[in-house]
């Protein structure tokens, strides 16, 4: 649904809607679906190229093509102390987004993890997307390493010792339709 256009600019004091203006207002900005999905198990990868993080994806089709999507993702991340730090992408079909210009050799990335192995950081974003289609639409985190030899853990840390020193975490990725 469009943004509503019959109302004021501005309200004052005793400035009553009309029935089509609170109906306009009623079905501006709404959230017409939600998808989500969360990812409690690990991922594993040596990759210096972004790869696709199994289980952490979703789909979703707008209703209309002036929808945005509303995209929020948390990805629990660290790399292994041999190496910098692991990455993370946010992306819509084969679309990176979320993303810092280009720089000579530096890492486009969404996310990053630590190369402390113990040290695995919950990191997240939000991000408002205009897909601007009716198709199904699929929204994904990739991760890789930042240097080979090297590892990339998802939702766990390096050392992953079976005590309480160490812990697992859960990642997860959540995207609403919002009318536009």
């Amino acid at each position: 649904m469009a943004t509503p256009t019959s109302l004021p600019a501005t309200f004052v004091a005793g400035n009553v809607l009309t029935a089509a203006q609170m109906n306009d207002l009623r079905g501006a900005f709404r959230i017409l679906q939600v998808v989500s999905t969360t990812k409690t198990d690990t991922f594993t990868t040596t990759s210096t190229s972004f790869t696709d993080v199994t289980g952490l994806s979703l789909s979703i089709t707008p209703s209309s093509a002036t929808s945005k999507v509303l995209v929020f993702s948390t990805l629990a991340i660290t790399g292994d102390a041999g190496q910098s730090v692991s990455f993370g992408l946010l992306v819509r079909d084969s679309t990176a987004l979320f993303i810092g210009d280009a720089a000579g050799s530096r890492i486009q990335a969404s996310f990053y993890g630590d190369s402390d192995p113990n040290n695995l950081l919950q990191q997240g974003i939000t991000y408002l997307d205009s897909p601007a289609t009716t198709s199904a639409t699929t929204y994904k985190v990739q991760v890789r390493s930042g240097a080979s030899p090297g590892v990339t853990y998802v939702n766990r840390t390096e050392t992953d010792t079976n005590n309480n020193q160490y812990s697992r975490s859960a990642s997860s990725i959540t995207a609403l339709e919002v009318s536009g």
